[in-house]
């Protein structure tokens, strides 16, 4: 059953490379509940790619996208 508790928290996983983003981001989704988001923070410049990516196939949301200074940010709902 969906949570949808709306509160997100930040997973930082800046100074990793790929394929370590999407694997940290997979593991740390298991733990949440339907519906809860999660901030996952990259400086990887691969990660514009395989975040969005992961997200289509396995299911879950790619609710926001963000440039910051020293990366991306992505708000990924848990499907």
């Amino acid at each position: 059953m969906a949570t949808g508790s709306g509160s997100a928290g930040e997973y930082d996983l800046r100074g990793l490379n790929c394929p370590l983003p999407v694997l940290k981001t997979q593991k740390r989704l298991r733990d949440l509940a339907t519906g809860d988001r999660l901030w996952v923070r990259t400086s990887d410049p691969l990660a514009v790619i395989d975040i969005p990516n992961f997200c289509r196939e396995k299911g879950h949301g790619l609710v926001e996208t963000e440039t910051v200074e020293d990366g991306h940010r992505f708000l990924i709902e848990r499907g």
